[in-house]
């Protein structure tokens, strides 16, 4: 505990940061002691939160896309989805975590200082309480019962660094409280000072989130701490106010939903948003990081798999499925509208021209958020990245509803499975008669729609975590793309492949999928690993083990 908290004393006794926009971070550099006066000090105090908040992942090891799962690929192993993680020393999304929740127990203790109206003292308070209930849930998320630290620490010899791990239990209760108290203190969207804050429906929806989190995970995991119907409730009675309330719809269009036309509050579908850009000297804000998702990241065949062809069918099932493909793009055709809106076709403007398969990682490569006029024209405007957007409260009320009850309406199937296909014109809708009649599980479906819209978007992991199915997703052969000779760049980019692509479906005497040649195998499951009684918890960190005392402990099978 001690690590984050020796930088942590540091910021306790300055509020200075590089200078910024002055909505964006903190006005000046002062010292504590003469701060924490006027409403200003009390905003710039938490715009700190926006200033430190990560990019398209939150994973507390940089600005990255989310590789831990079955879902993407750089072309090589990840240490996470491949089983091979050690035991770290220190690691951000421990510390990055902490860090941010000590800059809100500061806030939560000091900010009763300042000369301002009770109304006024609560809409920060819940600023930064719904910081720290996100936080703390990311924390519990991958480290289960962590120290519960809930004051501000102003010297190295508080006994509580020295703490032990709480609960988790008691952790997301504390989330819960947070989030509730955000919820009824935070402005309404439409009232927001500066665009990018957190409003009242962010923190609803994040009670949505940790609700369907901690319900599913309990469920499959059969975690008796406490009864998983009681998150699962919270979940259904937070998404569904959101979506009686009439303030977030969906953007029209999906492939533009993640550029920059598709920005600020004129996009419903936003409702929280980190904020970039400009990002040029002239401007007023300037990041060291931006948005990142563009043709750098591959999807898997795994993944590609999973999108429903036009008849509503899965591939297994459907009569458009071509066997054998014989071309990259036979992929794509007869298939949900969002595979061609995810990841490109021979021939599409890409990065370097005009795509040509198998230049990024051997997978089918994204196109989802790439913006080829900002980068070809060195743009200094980078488009902000959704936090949370509607879609993801609908697709959890679903699956909410269904966990909940064992079963879903048509008319609610309609109101969220079915208004993300009709956004992308998906002529086939689900209902309780076509899952009967097709043999469909409607769970499996309503999860299938949850990982197809959400892809590149940081939720994968998470799902198969808390589904607890990653023992069957990633200890497997990953699958990239077809790689026809005709169609690889050259010749010799064909002999380089050759040695890993399929022959009926075989390579190196073992099944990899069905009877399908020229697939390329990105890794072997011979050399992937997940163990059921260690991998669905991070290791916690040496270091913090070590500076409590061996109060804080190291999680099942990584001792």
């Amino acid at each position: 505990m001690k690590t984050f908290h020796k930088y942590i004393l540091i910021g306790a006794l300055t509020l200075s940061v590089t200078a910024c926009d002055l909505d964006m971070v903190p006005e000046t550099t002062m010292t504590d002691s003469s701060y924490w006066k006027t409403e200003g000090d009390l905003r710039g105090a938490c715009n700190r939160f926006y200033e430190q908040m990560n990019g398209n992942n939150d994973l507390g090891d940089g600005f990255k896309h989310d590789y831990r799962s079955d879902e993407l690929t750089t072309g090589g192993a990840n240490s996470i989805s491949s089983g091979n993680v050690q035991v770290p020393s220190t690691n951000g999304a421990w510390t990055d975590a902490y860090w941010r929740i000590f800059i809100a127990n500061n806030i939560i203790e000091k900010a009763a200082r300042a000369d301002v109206t009770p109304e006024v003292l609560n809409k920060y308070l819940a600023e930064a309480r719904f910081f720290r209930g996100y936080y703390y849930f990311e924390l519990t998320k991958k480290y289960g019962d962590v120290p519960l630290l809930m004051k501000a620490v102003n010297n190295t010899a508080d006994p509580d660094l020295m703490m032990p791990r709480t609960p988790r239990a008691d952790v997301i209760a504390q989330v819960y409280s947070d989030l509730e108290f955000a919820a009824e203190w935070l402005p309404d969207i439409d009232k927001l000072d500066k665009w990018g804050h957190v409003a009242r429906q962010a923190a609803i929806a994040m009670i949505a989130r940790v609700g369907l989190y901690e319900g599913t995970r309990m469920k499959y995991h059969s975690d008796q701490s406490s009864d998983y119907r009681t998150h699962l409730k919270k979940s259904i009675d937070a998404a569904a106010e959101l979506i009686a309330s009439g303030k977030h719809s969906l953007y029209p269009d999906f492939e533009k939903l993640f550029q920059d036309v598709a920005e600020g509050r004129q996009n419903r579908e936003n409702i929280f948003v980190k904020e970039y850009g400009p990002n040029g000297s002239a401007a007023t804000t300037t990041h060291g990081t931006i948005r990142q998702m563009e043709n750098t990241v591959s999807v898997t065949r795994n993944v590609v798999d999973l999108f429903l062809y036009t008849d509503g069918l899965p591939r297994e099932k459907s009569a458009y499925t071509i066997t054998p493909e014989t071309s990259y793009d036979d992929v794509f055709t007869n298939r949900d509208p969002r595979l061609g809106m995810t990841c490109y076709r021979i021939g599409e403007e890409a990065y370097k021209g005009a795509f040509r398969p198998h230049n990024f990682h051997r997978g089918y490569s994204i196109k989802k958020g790439f913006d080829l006029n900002q980068w070809s024209t060195n743009s200094k405007e980078w488009t902000d990245w959704m936090a949370i957007r509607y879609a993801e409260v609908l697709i959890t009320y679903a699956e909410a509803l269904y966990e909940y009850n064992g079963s879903i309406t048509d008319d609610q199937l309609d109101q969220t499975v079915n208004a993300l296909r009709k956004r992308v014109g998906m002529p086939a809708m689900l209902t309780n008669t076509f899952a009967s009649a097709n043999g469909l599980d409607m769970l499996e479906e309503i999860r299938r729609e949850r990982t197809v819209e959400f892809i590149d978007e940081n939720k994968r992991y998470d799902d198969i975590i808390r589904w607890k199915i990653a023992e069957k997703v990633l200890p497997v052969d990953i699958i990239g793309a077809l790689c026809p000779a005709e169609e690889v760049a050259s010749q010799s980019k064909y002999d380089e492949l050759k040695d890993r692509l399929t022959v009926g479906g075989q390579l190196r005497g073992k099944q990899r999928y069905e009877t399908q040649d020229d697939l390329y195998v990105i890794e072997f499951a011979e050399d992937r690993r997940f163990n059921t009684n260690r991998d669905y918890l991070y290791p916690v960190p040496l270091y913090e083990i070590a500076q409590s005392g061996g109060a804080v402990t190291q999680n099942p099978g990584w001792e």
